[in-house]
């Protein structure tokens, strides 16, 4: 068997790190898949709590922490 020349040596370097890459892209695109699902979600929610407020003319400010249970 032959030793490997520096060309195929270089050549098996660059599929190794190629290979890396693509495996780290793919885990990339699944980190910014699910972020914008929540991203999505969040919207939806603030979307339900937006509908929820009463209308501006009639919002009143408040404490929030008079609306917390007492062990808070």
């Amino acid at each position: 068997m032959m030793a490997p020349t520096h060309t195929e040596d270089r050549l098996t370097q660059l599929e190794v790190k190629a290979s890396f890459a693509e495996d780290l892209l793919d885990k990339l695109d699944q980190i910014i898949i699910r972020q914008q699902e929540q991203i999505d979600r969040l919207e939806r929610e603030v979307h339900w709590l937006r509908q929820q407020a009463p209308p501006e003319d009639m919002a009143t400010p408040r404490n929030l922490r008079d609306e917390l249970p007492p062990h808070y």
